[in-house]
């Protein structure tokens, strides 16, 4: 799954997700945030699952250009329109490759040493850091609140790194790499909100899967080996959660919560992401969880929710 909080915001302001196509919830509001975070929370942990069976870069390679056709094949059938103009299709697939190529190439290089865990509470920071980047590059406003929220999502993930390096359960190297990923990722997120493509949201993001498959294919190849792709039903199972669960499903439930509660409302269900990801760790890959992790979490997602919560509307005299 490729979209953040900050790029649904953007696409809902741009009314890409017109009502007419957009599809109503099937489940009740609770049970559909539920599933989005369950599914959103534990992507880490189930592709470091596969890791064991392949390697990262063809794994990637593999889910996107599965993602993109079954996208695409499913967004033709529903009766919607392939029909990009050429800047938007520019923009897509430029979005795919600093959003699924480059960050999840590198968190899942990273991931070769650094629990899923650990990625998956740095990974979600992402609110924080981009709007200060917003701040700087694109002239939107820092409040203090957002500051605020800067200020404990550094503090938590200094502790929690800091008692993992501490304790040698992670690589420096590695957490280098979830760092760059980190940055891809943010990077993808103002380019979104400065070129901002207006086409239809579903064939976008089809177009963005194939393009990052297409561009991590000769990289793959060419740093990777088949060979060392072990068919084992626990890589069916990866392979499987990873491009139905999440990259199609989880992508579903995320426009039902806009849907239903709007950008920021549903953006503020991202603060349990950083506990459900060290959860799913402890539980898929039974990696430990110390201490400060359960500490360090708390700063992070305090901070996440300050900066997605929606500021306080002043009522009108009278009104």
């Amino acid at each position: 799954m490729s979209l953040t909080p900050e790029l649904a915001s953007r696409l809902r302001s741009l009314s890409l997700t017109a009502p007419d196509k957009t599809p109503a919830p099937s489940l009740p509001f609770p049970l559909t945030v539920a599933a989005f975070c369950l599914l959103w929370a534990s992507a880490f942990s189930v592709a470091k699952l596969g890791l064991f069976d392949c390697p990262p870069l063809l794994l990637l390679t593999i889910r996107f250009l599965l993602a993109g056709v079954l996208v695409l094949g499913g967004t033709r059938l529903a009766g919607r329109p392939l029909r990009l103009t050429r800047r938007d299709v520019t923009i897509f697939a430029a979005l795919g490759l600093a959003n699924q190529a480059v960050y999840l190439g590198l968190s899942y290089v990273g991931m070769g040493s650094v629990s899923s865990g650990l990625t998956a509470l740095v990974i979600s920071a992402n609110p924080v850091l981009a709007a200060v980047l917003a701040a700087v590059f694109l002239d939107e406003r820092l409040t203090w609140r957002k500051a605020l929220g800067l200020g404990l999502g550094i503090l938590g993930v200094a502790i929690v790194v800091n008692g993992r390096l501490a304790g040698g359960s992670d690589d420096p190297a590695g957490l280098v790499y979830v760092f760059a990923a980190l940055v891809s990722l943010v990077t993808g997120t103002i380019l979104f909100k400065r070129f901002a493509p207006t086409g239809d949201l579903w064939t976008g993001n089809g177009v963005q899967s194939l393009a990052a498959g297409i561009a991590l294919m000769p990289v793959a190849l060419m740093t990777e080996s088949v060979g060392d792709i072990t068919p084992t039903w626990r890589l069916a199972f990866s392979l499987s959660f990873l491009v139905l669960l999440v990259s199609i499903v989880a992508y579903m439930l995320w426009f039902q919560m806009l849907a239903v509660a709007g950008a920021t409302a549903a953006s503020a269900w991202h603060f349990l992401m950083p506990p459900l990801g060290l959860l799913f760790g402890w539980l898929v890959l039974a990696e430990p969880v110390a201490a400060a992790d359960l500490i360090g979490i708390v700063p992070v997602a305090v901070g996440i929710w300050l900066v997605t919560r929606a500021p306080k509307v002043q009522a009108r005299a009278g009104g």
